[in-house]
């Protein structure tokens, strides 16, 4: 009933395996692939024609983390996977970029590309195993792919990288200094086409040398690819890409004076009026049968790609007229928002991000459902990219996946320096909101969430800034590697290189590539430039902060922690959360307790946080013999008075204990609910708290001396 191919090699430490031929038979590829015991099923499903007026390459992913891979059940009130996490968006990005440059130029029918999470065994991460099935699927789905790709999880500790590192090492690396690396790397067997990493202000050479190590790593996984598809590839989708070169010629003829003179314009919005002139007077030239053509956006797009990369490779002048190594010009401006904790503007020629942070508790923390467990975070960055930011209308709507992975890289490259928790117990908020776009936007976040967390007071290790480079790369070998793209510049070019740092080292790498792969050359260029472009750009945003203020905002909350034994959690708590909501009620600080004994006390009045912090230490210290406390009579018996002297711990001063001189009872000098200074003399046999008022002056709570005590006793 089944024709089951099935391939097993030994990579790393594990296992993988790929197989076809049992499940989702009807897709045209279908694989499920295997390492250690974690599996993902990768479907692929194409159209066999273009839609009608289709001018661009519709390719879909998804990428869904069933929780029966774990044995969990999902939260929520209806207790089923609902929109895709932020991993999973992540994940589907991952697996789209190095493919989408693979597919023969001119496919433009519909492909779906479905991977799902079939098992976890919560040491291997399953993105890396859903790219490998998604290469096998789509090589033995008869789709014009131009793979297979591999790929390959990267990690650096103690000066050795290391291959596939379980995911409780990747976890947490800002704690885990052990680990410097997470990086994920896809290519072909020639080439590298997309990175993205996790680092820890790693040297130039360092971060080339884990993506040579990474490319080598998956080799055998593309050739395990390539031996599974020789047995159970279906035939090749009979496809020849169109020849529009009559098109092309008529649109070349139409417009290109106009259009050469709209890339000469350096402001952009004039440039974009100007381009779409040039490409309505060819329009009006062109037949009705051209008109209609599929291939008119393409011809137009080839059109005004040679112009940009013409002048670029032949030693002209950029668009905006800078050479390539050159920055746009940079304006920094920090604390412009009154009400904010921290806030920064920060504009590079066309891109410019306003972006503030917000100082949080441990209540404000992020808690994350993760197949391999639930975990909190206290640093958030998230980035919004309206339509104005473009001169554009749009809709309005929930973060997309642009949103979220640019978010997520600014994320990488801003952890790495962020203070640990235990110094700085804050929970941290940056959002950035992007008010101008022509180039890389998540870089100005980058730049823009380092000032803006030093203008909250955030105890930064280094600033970071960030720049992305682009790449033009010819046929006939001849390349230019490109500073601080414009987004023409990405958009026609064929490579975008993002790299955020410190001065010292590399702290997030991000890179995709549009043609088939990068040589190491190339990458060791656009390394050394994109470092001197970030010590530029440091440069530029020194002029307006240089380290963390040492005074938060007015409106942010200040926190103090504490330590108590993990065996006192339970009285400050008190039963139903009595005793914690009396101290919050009466302090009107905020508390946060946590299984470990950290107590964080939050308010914006030092007084409150005072309250709290003496409330709490009252339940949780112990008296110290020979000690000096105020205290409160709370009962009066024959034989002496009961002192509530620290806490809720009460102890007798003995009749004989209250003055220098005899009483016969002690209501003859106190009464009930009377302030009193008591000193601690020690414990009886039955550990009874043993106090004294006679050798105290009530009234300074300073000790009486000898003399002093047998004048009043003469008395």
């Amino acid at each position: 009933m089944f024709n089951v191919t099935r391939k097993s090699i030994e990579w790393g430490n594990e296992t993988l395996t790929l197989e076809t031929g049992k499940v989702a038979r009807q897709a045209d590829g279908s694989v499920i692939a295997t390492l250690g015991e974690t599996s993902v099923m990768a479907n692929v499903t194409f159209a066999r024609e273009q839609k009608p007026g289709q001018d661009f390459f519709p390719l879909t992913v998804h990428y869904q983390e069933k929780y029966y891979a774990a044995g969990k059940v999902p939260g929520g009130f209806f207790k089923r996977e609902a929109r895709p996490s932020e991993k999973e968006t992540l994940t589907a990005r991952l697996i789209d970029r190095p493919i989408r440059p693979l597919f023969v130029s001119g496919f433009k029918n519909e492909v779906l590309v479905m991977c799902t999470v079939l098992s976890h065994d919560l040491v291997n991460d399953p993105d890396i195993v859903a790219m490998v099935a998604t290469s096998a699927a789509l090589t033995i789905s008869g789709v014009p792919f131009m793979g297979p790709i591999g790929a390959a999880r990267v990690g650096f500790s103690n000066g050795e990288y290391v291959l596939n590192p379980e995911v409780s090492d990747m976890d947490h690396l800002r704690s885990n200094p052990e680990q410097r690396l997470d990086l994920v790397i896809a290519g072909t067997k020639d080439a590298v086409m997309m990175v993205e990493s996790e680092a820890y202000e790693l040297s130039e050479a360092e971060m080339l040398g884990a993506v040579k190590f990474g490319h080598d790593a998956m080799q055998p996984v593309i050739d395990m690819i390539i031996d599974f598809a020789e047995e159970c590839a279906k035939e090749p989708f009979d496809f020849a890409p169109a020849d529009y070169s009559a098109l092309y010629g008529a649109v070349k003829a139409a417009c290109e004076t106009e259009m050469r003179a709209a890339f000469a314009l350096r402001d952009k919005q004039e440039r974009v009026t100007a381009i779409s002139a040039a490409r309505d007077k060819a329009k009006a030239s062109l037949s009705a049968e051209q008109l209609a053509d599929a291939n008119l956006g393409s011809a137009f797009k080839k059109l005004e790609a040679s112009i940009l990369r013409g002048d670029i490779i032949n030693g002209g002048a950029r668009i905006d007229g800078r050479d390539t190594k050159t920055v746009r010009p940079i304006v920094s401006e920090v604390g412009i928002l009154p009400r904010t904790h921290g806030s920064a503007l920060f504009t590079r020629g066309e891109t410019q991000g306003l972006v503030v942070t917000t100082l949080g508790t441990g209540d404000d923390e992020q808690i994350i459902d993760a197949l391999h467990g639930n975990s909190r975070s206290n640093f958030m960055l998230h980035y919004n990219f309206p339509p104005y930011s473009v001169g554009e209308v749009g809709r309005v709507g929930s973060p997309g996946r642009r949103e979220i992975g640019h978010g997520k890289l600014a994320w990488r490259a801003l952890q790495a320096v962020l203070p640990a928790a235990t110094d700085f117990p804050y929970t941290i908020r940056v959002v950035s909101e992007i008010t101008e776009s022509n180039g890389s936007s998540s870089m100005a976040s980058v730049c823009g969430g380092s000032l803006s967390m030093m203008d909250a007071g955030v105890p930064l290790k280094a600033p970071v800034a960030g720049v992305a480079m682009g790449l033009i790369l010819e046929d006939d070998g001849k390349y230019a590697v490109l500073t601080d793209i414009l987004g023409d510049e990405d958009h026609l070019g064929d490579m975008d290189f993002k790299v955020a740092g410190t001065a010292e080292g590399i702290t997030s790498l991000q890179m995709d590539i549009k043609v088939a792969g990068i040589t190491p050359a190339i990458m060791e260029q656009a390394l050394a430039q994109a470092k001197d472009g970030r010590l530029h750009i440091l440069d530029e945003m020194a002029k307006a902060l240089t380290a963390g203020r040492q005074e938060f905002s007015a409106h942010a909350p200040r926190i103090e922690t504490m330590q108590i034994p993990t065996d006192k959690i339970r009285e400050v708590i008190g039963s139903g959360g009595k005793v914690i909501r009396e101290i919050v009620e009466v302090s009107g600080a905020k508390v946060d307790i946590n299984d470990d004994g950290i107590i964080k006390i939050a308010s914006a009045n030092a007084d409150s946080i005072k309250k709290a912090y003496d409330m709490i230490y009252s339940i949780v210290a112990e008296p110290e013999e020979g000690q000096v406390y105020t205290g409160k009579v709370v009962k009066l018996v024959d034989f002496g008075a009961f002192v509530n002297f620290f806490g809720k711990r009460d102890g007798l001063v003995h009749v004989s204990q209250i003055a220098n001189k005899r009483l016969n009872h002690p209501n003859e000098l106190l009464k009930e609910g009377q302030e009193v200074k008591v000193k601690l003399l020690g414990f009886d046999d039955r550990g009874k708290v043993r106090l004294g008022m006679k050798m105290v002056d009530q009234e300074t709570g300073e000790e009486i001396s000898a003399e002093r005590a047998k004048e009043e006793s003469e008395a």
